[in-house]
């Protein structure tokens, strides 16, 4: 007697939301392994949702599960490859985040699937119990019954489903074969003469008649009338005589009709009429919709056209070149400009690629993902292979080529967003992290996914290289092999508020109360006579702002009362454009007061220039200079000024996404300590490297860089006045931060306790801190509770902790404390987070 089959192991399969993996059921009648990495359809909420299977589940709870109902893709060739799937559940598993939240962040393109889908009764079932309109044994489109009911029979067995792929397609106006065309419409009534009627006609009515017979027939009596030089009346009468008829003739086919057959299909009746009238013949959309109701042409689903993807540019390096790059798991880039970088990339990448390996290149912004792309892209063609974008401003359809380009082995050059990270790259050999430090990595909300560190669990999981290339390298990079490029030439010159001169040349710009240490504020005598100088020459100035609106805040000058927020302990923010306070946290805004709340005074001092105020002192100091503005709340047109006219943009960090003007004579810092007075360990390693990025910004040329500061003897300043090399400051960071036990050398993880009331959130931060003790957490492992530099957020009171470890495997050890009790307050986990307490 054989021994039983052994029961198919159950599947996790994650969904596209923030919720763990679930187990399910494998498919009926489904043999093989798990097909880790494919596209399944499961039945969810009373309908069927697309999962994607990330592993296997318990088997020892299989018989109390849902089925998967259809796996959508080939096991052979599964939507993510499953070293991806393994690399990125895992990170997901130690960073204590819902498995669907971090697929849902980073998987762009696959929760919707095409499909047709029909359904029957198994045979013998009899489902009228179910409902007076069931399936039945005939295959029947699923569209006809409700979701509900389907999922209630599929939960008893007694439902037989098939499922079609459904090409992508689309509408468009194709001309119908001649025998297709209804008779009538191929068929038009004419006036053909009669003959022998003449005798009873006048004069004019057999004139008309003569030429009919010798010239007709004719469409209408307007034109027999035209034609025969008569009036209307003389033929309409004629024809009453009965010297003429109306008649059915074989038409010949429209003009339109011929020019459709051998030049369509059109996408529209519109661009039917238009692209016919191009080519002489002519068609309006309303005649063009009538041939159409006549039967001339169908509207049809046809293949959709694939879409346009982005052009590779031309090859911007030299790959031949030899590769010095080091070899092993990392390394780093880091120096010159961003095209000398991507040329000491080249070889490498070139090697890799001619070998058929892959290379994917994450960018953390759309301004870098496009400058590695002019850089980079045109390797690819050289290698023999293609290459492709994949992020989130592609369109769907767009994001869908490009998935099959890549899954096919096509494109082996990858270059992205964060959406690149799950893309199906075969042979994945290097991965390529730009300015790896950058904070445009840290995924803002859902999973909170650093994705430098996403990205290193991706490689080692492919046994793929990662390579931190970048302006400046991060404080974390610092240990790996690498090389550093020579800086590009910079022109520094640095105001120390802190430190006036004894005799400025020239008088404030602003009131007395805003000129610290008579230096003038916002703008410093310095930075006023180089912008002078600038309008003078004809030449262009970029300045760089601490913030966007008019100013940080109001004050009463009487009482010091500051208007806040109603949902958060901050104070407003005043934009004198719309005359209203605002909160750039949560959006909330007022007009300005009359008068303060507190003592009646009414008037306001501002305090903490923003890019209102600072481009309306420049207006001011230079009369007639045009002046552009550059935030979240207004970008101006800089098309002059990239065509090379002189002008003055003044802007957030928002303006480094945009290229340098080319006549950039100046860039101005206007409030450098900005970056540094933030509760944060990494805000001077910021600071450093927005400098170096401006100092890199323009491509070929180095306008003089004028910092404003407080703090002029700052390390992260000084290095590029002595004019060391990127690694001088962040080597020296590293260092610093081995002494404190911060990362590199420790694991951080940061836990937001959040409630409505500020009490509960601080009694459950307290709970989890005396948890996490009793656990074996030490003092240097458990930093807090504290209260967020913003006491209340939106509402709600968030606290917060850190914890420091040693190793990853410490961190997870901590956090499964979490999971050991349920709290009284909203709790959520942030590993690697990009701020302070």
């Amino acid at each position: 007697m054989n021994p039983p089959a052994p029961t198919p192991r159950p599947w996790q399969v994650v969904v596209s939301l923030p919720l763990p993996a679930h187990d399910f059921g494998v498919p009926h009648g489904f043999a093989g392994p798990v097909p880790l990495g494919c596209r399944v359809l499961v039945p969810w909420r009373g309908e069927l949702a697309v999962g994607l299977v990330v592993g296997e589940g318990d088997p020892r709870a299989g018989h109390r599960l849902r089925e998967a109902v259809h796996v959508l893709d080939d096991p052979a060739r599964p939507w993510v490859i499953p070293a991806t799937v393994q690399g990125l559940t895992a990170w997901a598993q130690d960073a204590r985040i819902p498995a669907g939240l971090i697929w849902g962040d980073l998987l762009g393109i696959g929760w919707e699937a095409a499909y047709t889908h029909t359904v029957r009764a198994v045979a013998g079932a009899d489902l009228s119990s179910f409902s007076r309109r069931a399936p039945t044994e005939r295959w029947t489109d699923a569209g006809a019954f409700a979701p509900a009911l389907l999922d209630a029979i599929r939960a008893q067995g007694l439902l037989d489903e098939r499922f079609t792929p459904r090409p992508r397609t689309t509408t468009a106006v194709q001309a119908r074969a001649l025998e297709d065309v209804p008779p009538a419409a191929r068929q038009s009534t004419v006036i053909r003469a009669v003959p022998g009627a003449a005798a009873r006609l006048t004069p004019k009515q057999a004139q008309a008649a003569a030429w009919l017979a010798q010239h007709g027939p004719e469409g209408t009596l307007s034109a027999w009338a035209k034609a025969a030089g008569v009036s209307a009346a003389v033929v309409t009468a004629a024809l009453n005589a009965g010297a003429a008829e109306y008649v059915q003739v074989q038409a010949p086919p429209p003009a339109a009709w011929e020019w459709l057959r051998a030049q369509g299909p059109t996408d529209t009746y519109a661009a039917w009429a238009n692209r016919a009238s191009a080519d002489g013949v002519p068609l309006s959309p309303t005649q063009a919709g009538t041939l159409a109701l006549r039967g001339w042409a169908d509207t049809v689903d046809v293949p959709a056209p694939l879409p346009a993807l982005p052009a590779p540019c031309p090859l911007a390096a030299d790959p031949t070149l030899p590769d010095r790059l080091p070899d092993g798991p990392l390394w780093r880039l880091h120096g010159g400009r961003a095209a000398t970088r991507f040329g000491v990339l080249a070889p490498r990448l070139a090697r890799l690629l001619e070998q058929e390996r892959g290379v994917l290149v994450l960018a953390p912004d759309a301004t870098t993902l496009r400058r590695a792309w002019d850089g980079l892209s045109g390797l690819a063609a050289a290698c023999g292979t293609r290459a492709v974008q994949l992020s989130g401003t592609l369109s769907e359809a767009q994001r869908e080529h490009t998935w099959e380009l890549i899954q096919s082995g096509a494109a082996r050059l990858v270059i992205g967003s964060g959406h690149a990270l799950s893309a199906p790259l075969p042979g994945l050999a290097l991965l390529v992290v730009l300015e790896e430090a950058s904070d445009a990595h840290k995924l803002l909300s859902g999973s909170r996914a650093f994705l430098p560190d996403v990205a290193a669990r991706i490689a080692a999981a492919h046994g793929a290289a990662v390579a931190s290339v970048g302006a400046a390298p991060a404080a974390e990079s610092v240990p790996q092999p690498g090389a550093v490029l020579p800086p590009p030439r910079a022109r520094l010159h640095v105001v120390d508020y802190a430190s006036p001169p004894e005799q400025p040349q020239l008088g404030p710009l602003s009131g007395v109360h805003l000129a610290p240490g008579d230096l003038g504020y916002p703008l410093s005598h310095d930075l006023a006579r180089v912008l002078r100088q600038v309008q003078e020459r004809g030449r262009q100035a970029a300045l760089l702002a601490p913030r966007r609106g008019y100013s940080a805040l109001l004050r009463c000058p009487n009482c010091e009362h500051t208007p806040h927020c109603r949902n958060c302990d901050v104070p407003l923010r005043f934009h004198q454009d719309t005359r209203q306070l605002t909160c750039h946290q949560c959006g909330y805004h007022e007009g300005i007061p009359d008068r303060c709340d507190h003592c009646g005074e009414r008037m306001w001092k501002a305090r903490g220039p923003g890019t209102e105020w600072i481009a309306q002192e420049v207006q001011k100091l230079l009369p007639g200079c045009p002046v552009y503005r550059y935030d979240k709340d207004r970008q101006d047109d800089l098309a002059p000024l990239m065509a090379g006219e002189s002008g003055v943009v003044v802007g957030t960090q928002l303006l480094l996404s945009q290229d340098a003007p080319p006549n950039l004579a100046l860039i101005g810092v206007t409030l450098a300590d900005t970056w540094l007075n933030v509760s944060d360990f990494r805000a001077s390693e910021r600071y450093h490297r927005l400098l170096r990025q401006l100092a890199e910004w323009h491509p070929t040329r180095a306008p003089m860089l004028l910092v404003q500061t407080f703090q002029a003897d700052h390390p992260a300043l000084k290095v590029m006045v002595e004019g060391r090399d990127t690694l001088a400051y962040p080597a020296a960071e590293e260092r610093a931060r081995k002494e404190l036990g911060y990362p590199p050398h420790a694991r951080l993880a940061q836990i937001e306790v959040t409630a409505r009331e500020a009490k509960r959130a601080q009694v459950a931060a307290q709970e989890l801190a005396d948890a996490l003790h009793g656990a074996g957490a030490t003092a240097q492992e458990v930093l807090g509770p504290a209260p967020s530099p913003v006491a209340r957020l939106r509402g709600v009171y968030p606290y917060h902790l850190f914890l420091r470890a040693r190793s990853d495997a410490r961190l997870g050890e901590l956090l499964r404390v979490l999971d050991t009790r349920t709290w009284k307050a909203r709790v959520r986990v942030d590993v690697n987070p990009r701020g302070g307490l």
